[in-house]
């Protein structure tokens, strides 16, 4: 099982760099936070720690307002979350956002 990030920034055209993400497990109706991390300078995150992940509902939390704040800039969604079910212990996942301060697009796919 294995769960590939990346964030991108569609007004500079680069990598975005230092966004704090989280990933969320679903149970019994609340989330709990499984990892937290940074993006690195490629915009990915490439150490999260999947070894205990089940099936089940997670999120990808983006925090789009700690990254634009950053920048001097804000933006009317303070976050992007990305909802993905994990079906089979096999399942490997590639999660990337491209921002900007007014819109946001998702690509989610598995990687077989």
């Amino acid at each position: 099982m294995s769960i590939s990030v990346q964030a991108l920034d569609g007004i500079h055209g680069r990598s975005v760099v230092g966004m704090r993400v989280g990933l969320e497990k679903h149970e019994d109706g609340v989330w709990s936070v499984v990892a937290k991390a940074k993006t690195d300078g490629t915009g990915g995150i490439g150490a999260w720690d999947t070894q205990h992940l089940t099936r089940g509902l997670y999120r990808i939390v983006f925090d789009s307002d700690y990254y634009f704040v950053g920048l001097g800039l804000s933006a009317p969604y303070p976050e992007i979350n990305v909802l993905f079910r994990i079906r089979d212990d096999l399942d490997a996942y590639r999660i990337q956002v491209l921002i900007s301060p007014y819109s946001y697009s998702i690509f989610c796919g598995s990687q077989d």
